[in-house]
């Protein structure tokens, strides 16, 4: 039996041809050419250093390669991602390289720029700032190209990052730059002397160590160490007691009584000045009468030291001590608060005293 021919039909549209079945009369539908599925798309690797190792190394020594190619064939896939052993100690290998090369690097740096007698404190502690951060940056990217990192497959990572810094790193960056700022500004530097004030408000003056990325070390006469956040010392106020230069002044108060020889006094106030160790001469000190006060003529002495991370305490005590000595000496009078009681006279009064003087004692 013959198959049967398709005869072509003309359809009502003009120049189409239907094809129909010979026998039946019936339209021959032809069936529609399924599309091709879609290829699953193949998992990004992470590193491209990973496979060029791989090859590099297998052409040279077939054992280190199949060992290499074993390494990465264990793989994890991370939604588009691939990561395999190998790439994993590929990274930190590289990471401990870049590391230690950094470190080496900023120590010489640092070796080098102390070495260099034209810069001040200051200027050499913002130089090793700067210096630090331009090599650990370049060391970051170093290592990315020594990795070939596809920047593409970071893109989420650096996005979190952003967040990161936006909101729980802003205080860390902020003091960074404060640090910068108040070095190039020179108003805060490496050994000068600061007032201190803790948390219960005493204030005490300290000797600033170091100035740090996030904080300065600050060091008092009591080996306090206090850590000052950068941002701190731009927003609040500040007293530098070697600010433009070291010298300082001190103030000690003394009283006298009023029958005291003011002349002598004066005199005994400069004696105990000039015997008292790290005082200046120039400026000279000075003696001034300030007021007289209810029960004392009172004297301010004003002189100059330039150690102040010495402390302020311990040298008006040495002074104080030693006008002690020279007023005991010469017989003047360091007067305490008195009241005198006057009791004004009345009948009462009068009767209440020939009361008392007609008693006898028992």
């Amino acid at each position: 039996m013959t198959a049967a021919a398709a005869a072509p039909l003309t359809d009502a549209v003009e120049g189409e041809e239907i094809a129909t079945d010979a026998e039946t009369g019936e339209e021959i539908v032809a069936e529609p050419t399924p599309e091709p599925e879609p290829t699953p798309e193949e998992p990004v690797e992470v590193l491209e250093a990973s496979s060029e190792l791989v090859e590099g190394v297998g052409a040279q020594n077939e054992t280190a390669g199949a060992l290499l190619q074993s390494l990465d064939a264990a793989a994890i896939e991370i939604g588009d991602l691939n990561f395999s052993v190998l790439d994993g100690l590929l990274i930190i290998t590289v990471i401990l390289a870049v590391i230690t090369f950094a470190w080496l690097a900023t120590r010489i740096c640092r070796s080098v720029l102390r070495k260099m007698t034209r810069l001040d404190g200051s200027q050499t502690v913002l130089a090793e700032k700067l210096s630090t951060i331009v090599i650990w940056a370049a060391a970051f990217f170093v290592g990315i190209d020594l990795l070939g990192i596809d920047l593409t497959a970071l893109a989420f990572f650096g996005g979190a990052f952003g967040l990161a810094i936006g909101f729980g790193l802003q205080k860390t960056f902020g003091n960074l730059i404060s640090g910068i700022i108040l070095l190039m500004d020179k108003s805060i530097k490496p050994g000068d002397v600061i007032s201190v004030t803790d948390q219960a408000g005493n204030e005490t003056v300290g000797q600033i160590r170091k100035i740090g990325i996030r904080a300065i070390s600050v060091i008092t006469r009591d080996q306090t160490e206090y850590l000052i956040p950068n941002e701190n010392l731009m927003i609040n106020q500040v007293v530098n007691w070697s600010y433009s230069s070291r010298d300082v002044r001190v103030r000690a108060p003394v009283g006298v009584s009023y029958n005291s020889d003011l002349e002598l006094v004066t005199k005994l106030l400069y004696q105990a000045v000039d015997e008292t160790d790290r005082i200046l001469s120039m400026p000279k000190p000075r003696v001034n009468i300030m007021e007289f006060g209810d029960s004392s003529v009172n004297f301010e002495l004003r002189f100059w030291i330039q150690d102040p991370e010495e402390g302020l305490s311990n040298i008006r005590s040495d002074v104080y001590r030693r006008i002690w000595h020279l007023f005991q000496e010469n017989e003047i009078e360091i007067p305490f608060p008195q009241q005198d009681l006057h009791l004004r006279s009345s009948k009462q009064m009068d009767r209440l005293i020939e009361v008392l003087s007609a008693e006898k004692p028992g």
